[in-house]
């Protein structure tokens, strides 16, 4: 089972603060958002929720990374999308599961209990006008990566999946990701096969021919520097002007 943390009830010192769907809330309508809000641990490999359950809660993903996943009748599994830190979990008004959520990395998740959510929404215009916010931006990754999966190469459906998680941590810390940036891989090497449609040998040969061609270095198995950024996105095989979402 998930754990309830203990946390401090001081939004002003959230990592996410400034891209949660909160981010442009007033200091009252905070305290109405704390009285209904409760924060949950998830070990890696644990399930956060099974596709069909039902859902009592929507959650910010407050640090740690999961997968969204379908199974289909003959019991295969596809990866269909990452939670991310800043990432919404749950839809108002829908009360079931559409995914498997899978935490892939400890997970906190800052959770509302839905139906007092649902009610806010009415109330606070600017907690809609954030979750609006963040489905189109959702609606825009997806479409982004349909072209990853459909269209690129494995070298560049490897860049493109490291430069998205070096965009998103170059956000949650307020930088912008240029020059040369340096964060944790919050994904094995597995998970990566099994979300870009890849074979594992695939991931780490291309991998390896990146960390060879200095495009990225690699400490451990996790600790990615990227030499210079725009470098890699060259790599996607995007424009490197934004084409690569965050």
């Amino acid at each position: 089972m998930a754990e309830l943390a203990e946390r401090s009830k001081d939004c002003g010192d959230c990592p996410i603060r400034h891209r949660a769907v909160c981010s442009r809330c007033e200091p009252q309508e905070l305290d109405v958002l704390d009285r209904i809000k409760y924060y949950r641990d998830f070990a890696p490999g644990r399930t956060i929720v099974w596709g069909g359950d039902e859902m009592d809660f929507v959650a910010s993903v407050v640090d740690g990374i999961a997968t969204l996943s379908h199974t289909m009748e003959d019991g295969r599994r596809q990866m269909v999308g990452l939670l991310l830190p800043s990432d919404f979990l749950g839809r108002p008004g829908r009360s079931v599961a559409p995914y498997d959520v899978v935490a892939m990395s400890k997970i906190t998740l800052c959770c509302f209990r839905r139906k007092p959510f649902e009610e806010l929404l009415t109330s606070t215009p600017s907690i809609g006008q954030r979750l609006l916010e963040i489905t189109l931006d959702e609606l825009d990754a997806a479409r982004e990566w349909m072209l990853i999966l459909g269209r690129k190469t494995a070298r560049e459906k490897i860049a493109s999946l490291l430069a998205i998680i070096g965009r998103r941590d170059a956000s949650l810390h307020m930088k912008v990701a240029n020059g040369c940036i340096v964060y944790d891989l919050p994904l094995t090497r597995e998970a990566m096969a099994d979300y870009l449609g890849l074979t594992l040998e695939t991931v780490s040969r291309q991998i390896s021919a990146l960390k060879r061609d200095g495009v990225i270095q690699i400490e451990g198995n996790r600790h990615v520097t990227v030499p210079d950024f725009q470098r890699l996105l060259v790599e996607t095989g995007d424009d490197t002007d934004g084409g690569v979402l965050s």
